[in-house]
């Protein structure tokens, strides 16, 4: 590996990680010595890397700091250029307007080559429309999960019958035919799922639901881990 690629390839292991990580671990992940990992994270920095800590204490590259596109792969791009080919097809009509102006952004600052990847990639959205949903809710919908803010819903389950539920939003889900809102359920007191298509009203209450989002998608996949386990 050239020193141009192991920087960048250093830069991408520093990006990844939150919280501080020892040189050792960075060394051996890249396959070069200690001394070589602190030349590298010396020059990165000199090259204006936010990069804080020291040798035996651990290295983060701080909040804020953006890589240039052009450290990214080719794949990086054929990978970034499909899903938002998938998200302009196959969901909402906000988000389909997001991800036509992402890929303008990203064709716009790529180099010709990867650029070229954007305007024709090699991988295409196969047939198919966009999931049954009512794109009306979406936007109060998302608020509230990106404020983690409560949500009054209106709701007809699939008999018909209608319901009102405060509920703690933390995720939608796109299913080839469906949207489903992923939250805790205050009537229930566990976690629900929800047809976004059968939602007839979304509220967003001004309270901030008393757990952290992160917290909660953590135990929602765990108990989804336990009742359907991988064989």
């Amino acid at each position: 590996m050239s020193r141009a690629s192991r920087l960048l390839t250093l830069m991408e292991a520093l990006r990844r990680r939150r919280r501080p990580v020892a040189g050792a671990t960075l060394a051996e992940e890249l396959g070069v010595s200690l001394r070589t990992l602190y030349r590298d994270i010396a020059a990165l920095q000199a090259q204006g890397a936010d990069i804080a800590g020291e040798a035996g204490l651990g290295y983060v590259l701080k909040p804020g700091f953006t890589l240039p596109p052009l450290m990214l792969t080719v794949d990086e791009v054929e990978a970034l250029a499909l899903g938002a080919l998938w998200v302009g097809a196959r969901a909402d009509s906000e988000l389909a307007r997001a991800a036509e102006g992402a890929l303008a952004k990203l064709a716009a600052v790529l180099p010709p080559d990867r650029a070229e990847l954007v305007a024709a990639p090699s991988s295409l959205v196969g047939p198919g429309g966009p999931s049954a949903q009512g794109d009306a809710h979406l936007k109060p919908i998302r608020a509230a999960i990106r404020g983690e803010r409560k949500l009054a819903l209106g709701y007809v389950d699939a008999a018909g019958a209608k319901t009102k539920r405060v509920v703690w939003p933390m995720a939608i889900s796109y299913f080839d035919a469906t949207l489903i809102l992923v939250a805790w359920c205050e009537t229930r007191a566990a976690f629900r799922h929800f047809r976004v298509d059968r939602i007839e009203t979304a509220e967003a209450r001004p309270e901030r639901y008393p757990r952290r989002r992160r917290a909660l998608l953590a135990d929602w996949k765990a108990e989804v881990a336990r009742e359907r386990p991988f064989s």
